[in-house]
């Protein structure tokens, strides 16, 4: 019999990753925190706002009930990463010994500055953590178009057994033990979307996009090796591959946060009303980069930006203005 599987957080991605989950079971539960929100997913058996006409796999069952992971071997965690904590703890009573728990969330918690994995390890004690990430967009996973993300675990073990329960023959999992060179490239790469996006509302021109996504992957290298990941995890799915695709397409939220504020939007209003992690993010990173006496230009711009202590213009003058120096 295949592991049993339960999905917490029921947006766009959730659903993705239950639908591939719901492939050849016979139910997967998809919690969603608002009850309303389960039953309309119930009645309507798609997620008319962020997936319209994109049914729920048969095999997809919503609710609002999170005892309903209680016999799940698997649970894949895919609520944004600043209720992460709020959600582990409430799982703690009804998640059975020795699950894994499949952290979907690319963020770094906000106050405490930790990552996913690390709020998991506090919070779900009886839990095997393990982080999904990669160049992902749920309407291709819906529509079952090819893709291919990163799973790590530290047990190698745990990280292949998942990769065979969650793989199928269009969402392809490739496994690695490096969970903290995974999470940095997936909360990273939402912070420098919003830089590209930026430059794309100002019509900056391919040339300077393309260097900004140079660039900022340099930056995400050099945070990476002061945090001990690992460079070819950086270099792979989870970091080069997550930024190419999130910089360079206005389905990313982040990158569309960034287009709206390139093209006048004030701060509170450039989401449109969607989450963007990437705008909780900016400010950890900064801070994680000066405790580790790295440069983080990009970075600091984005920042900068969000805390109104630039404007768009002034942070892209203060980043061609720095002194010229050799590439590294």
């Amino acid at each position: 019999m295949r592991d049993s599987i339960a999905v917490l957080g029921a947006g766009a991605w959730g659903v993705a990753l239950a639908n591939v989950a719901g492939q050849g079971r016979a139910r997967v539960a998809l919690w969603a925190h608002d009850p309303a929100h389960a039953a309309a997913l119930a009645k309507d058996r798609e997620n008319k706002r962020h997936l319209p006409g994109l049914p729920l796999a048969a095999a997809v069952a919503p609710t609002s009930d999170l005892s309903c992971i209680k016999d799940a071997r698997i649970v894949l965690a895919v609520v944004p990463a600043q209720a992460m904590r709020a959600v582990a703890r409430a799982a703690r009573a009804h998640l059975s010994e020795g699950a894994a728990f499949v952290i979907c969330a690319k963020g770094i918690e906000r106050d405490r500055r930790h990552f996913m994995s690390e709020v998991v390890a506090e919070e779900l004690p009886q839990a095997r953590p393990a982080v999904l990430s990669g160049p992902s967009f749920a309407a291709d996973v819906c529509k079952g178009l090819p893709t291919a993300v990163t799973l790590a675990a530290e047990d190698e073990g745990l990280a292949q057994q998942l990769c065979e329960a969650l793989s199928t023959k269009t969402f392809r999992l490739y496994r690695s033990t490096d969970l903290r060179g995974v999470e940095i490239g997936g909360a990273a790469k939402n912070v420098f979307a919003i830089g590209a996006g930026m430059a794309s509302g100002r019509r900056l021109g391919a040339s300077a996009q393309a260097a900004l996504i140079a660039r900022g992957f340099a930056e995400l290298m050099r945070l990476g090796r002061a945090l001990g990941a690992r460079s070819e995890t950086l270099m792979g799915l989870s970091g080069l591959g997550d930024l190419v695709l999130t910089c360079g397409s206005a389905q990313s939220r982040n990158f569309a946060f960034g287009q709206a504020l390139g093209q006048g939007t004030a701060v509170k209003d450039a989401s449109g009303g969607k989450l963007t992690e990437g705008a909780f993010t900016a400010r950890v990173l900064v801070e994680m980069a000066q405790a580790a006496e790295i440069e983080m230009p990009i970075a600091e711009a984005v920042d900068a930006i969000l805390s109104s202590r630039l404007s768009v213009d002034a942070a892209i003058d203060a980043l061609l203005m720095r002194p010229l120096k050799a590439e590294a």
